[in-house]
Formats: structure tokens, sequence, C-alpha cells
């Protein structure tokens, strides 16, 4: 005769103290784990996170660089922490789709080892030629490129990074061939694409954008399917390629199961964070796109789309990393 009130006495003490322990967060430091290194776009990005959040929070947030193995390390230091929220992560898609589809053992899933918190910019990628490359267009590129099987290299950051795996999927898409280059990071792999050693790549907007500028590199086309607002002269490669919509984004994620309170508290200081003309100043010098706030709920099923999207992208691309 007792079960149903104990029972509700029961859930009416974990109600009141996951209220409690939502109204008393944060009351220590929270650790905020970059999987990049210090000094690095991430890294920029996640340290105006943690400066943001220690204002209004009134608790420090102190930002840990944990790089390696293309960002495991740092996201697996998250995924086995307490839910509590004093331990996050600054992912990109290279942690929440690329990377653990790349692997034969990434040792997580990111469908069910985190909590999405909410997305912060998108990152497109332009399709750069050396200024010597006899095209201007991207109709032109194709022609090229398909008259010459074989002749002309592309430079990467390295397999399984998204500047591979993007040129990888126009290759499968269109039908063409093109000799990868790998290098270890797109610094180096543009700085043979200035010299001419190489003759294309697919970079990040903040170093093909001033390149672009000065002249230096030529842009044919854009992996997102809309002009960029930082270039806006340089075409969709999907008015060209139909379909062709590839972009990378950085996000903010805490492990699995964490409180819906705090998740939420997170989120909204997020949002409240990216409405300001200073996080947009932040976006524009990192060469970053703005996107819409999507809240946690949203946020966890853009980590899902994205994760089975990349998939068959990465078996296309042919890419793997042990």
């Amino acid at each position: 005769m007792t079960l149903l009130p104990c029972r509700a006495a029961l859930l009416v003490l974990v109600l009141t103290t996951t209220h409690a322990s939502a109204q008393s967060y944060p009351s220590q430091p929270i650790k905020l784990i970059v999987p990049y290194p210090a000094g690095s776009l991430v890294d920029v990005l996640g340290r105006a996170i943690g400066e943001t959040l220690t204002a209004s929070l009134k608790q420090p947030v102190v930002v840990d660089n944990r790089a390696g193995a293309s960002t495991l390390i740092g996201a697996k230091a998250v995924a086995s922490a307490e839910p509590d929220g004093y331990t996050l992560l600054i992912p990109t898609v290279t942690t929440l789709s690329i990377a653990p589809q790349l692997m034969s053992k990434p040792g997580l899933d990111p469908r069910t080892d985190f909590t999405p918190i909410a997305r912060l910019g998108a990152t497109s990628f332009f399709l750069s030629v050396h200024p010597s490359f006899p095209a201007r267009t991207m109709a032109e590129w194709i022609a090229e490129v398909k008259k010459h099987p074989g002749k002309y290299t592309y430079a990467s950051a390295g397999n399984g990074t998204p500047h591979h795996i993007f040129m990888e999927l126009l290759k499968a898409q269109l039908g063409l061939d093109i000799v990868h280059v790998p290098y270890k990071g797109s610094s180096s792999a543009m700085t043979d694409l200035l010299t001419g050693r190489v003759d294309m790549a697919f970079l990040d907007g903040t170093l093909a954008i001033p390149n672009i500028k000065s002249g230096k590199l030529f842009a044919v086309g854009l992996s997102i399917a809309k002009h960029s607002v930082l270039l806006p002269s340089v075409p969709p490669i999907a008015e060209t390629v139909p379909g062709f919509d590839w972009s990378g984004w950085i996000a903010v994620a805490g492990p699995a199961n964490m409180s819906a309170p705090v998740v939420k508290l997170l989120a909204d200081e997020i949002r409240t964070m990216q409405a300001t003309p200073q996080f947009a100043e932040l976006l524009n010098a990192a060469a970053m796109e703005p996107t819409d706030p999507l809240p946690p709920e949203a946020m966890a099923e853009f980590v899902r789309r994205e994760y089975a999207r990349w998939g068959p992208a990465i078996k296309a691309s042919g890419a793997t990393v042990e």
C-alpha cells in the first residue's frame, strides 16, 4: 500500500535535488578542453567562450589544450568525465563527425558519449588554385582537369581532413583524376600552393582570403552552397556542381547525461554572447560564417545528422587514419 507514495516521494526528491544543483551551478571552476594546440583557430574561439562564461557565471573557466589523435585525445577526456557541467569541450566537425569514422577503434561514439550544447559557427573552404592555373571559373576548372587526367596535384592538410575529403568527393562526383599530396597541416600545404609546387587545394578562410585578396591565389569556388559573407565574389561550387555543400563547424559540448537545467544555462549564456557585436567581430577575424543558434535538443539532432552525412563521404574518399 505504501509503494506508490514511496515512488512519489522519491520522484520529488530527485526533482528537488536536480533543481537545487542547477541553481547552485557553478560552484567551482570549469575546465574547458580544447582538442587543438594553443594559438589555433579553435583555441582562440575557445578562450573567448571561456572569458565570456567566466564573467557571466562568476567562476573561472580554465582552458586546457589536449591536442592529438585527430582531436580525440581531448574528446575522450571529456567523454569520461563526470556529467556535472565542470568539464566541457570545444569540438569541431573533425571531433564529432570525421575522426571517429576514420579510425577502426576510435574509443568513443559522438552520438551517445556527449551532450551537445551549442554551435558557434561554420568554416567554409575555398577551392584555390595557383595564379598560373589556366582557369578562372568552376566550369573552366572542370574542363581543364578533365582534359589532362593525372597531370594536376592538390594539397591537403593530411589524410582524412576536410581538405582531403572535399576534393575526393568532387573527384568522385565529376570523374576527375587529380593527384593527392598530403601535408602535415594546412599552413605547409598553402606554402607549396603559393610557390606552385602543387596546383590547387581547399583552404579555409583564414589562409585563403588574404592570399585571394592579394592575388597570390585565385578561388574558383566555395564549398558551401551559398555565397560567403567573408568573400561574396567567390561563387559556390554548387552553382556548377549541384548538391555540393560542405563546411566545417565548431561547437560546445559536455559528457553524456548532463543535467538539462545546466545545459540550458550554458546554452543561454552562449546564445547571449553570440548576439553581441564582439562575437561577430571574433567570427570575422577567424574567417568563420555565422550560424543560427540551435537549442540543445536541435543541436543533438544536428550532431547525429552530420555524423550520418559524413560517413558515406569518408568512405567515398578512401581516407583512413590509424
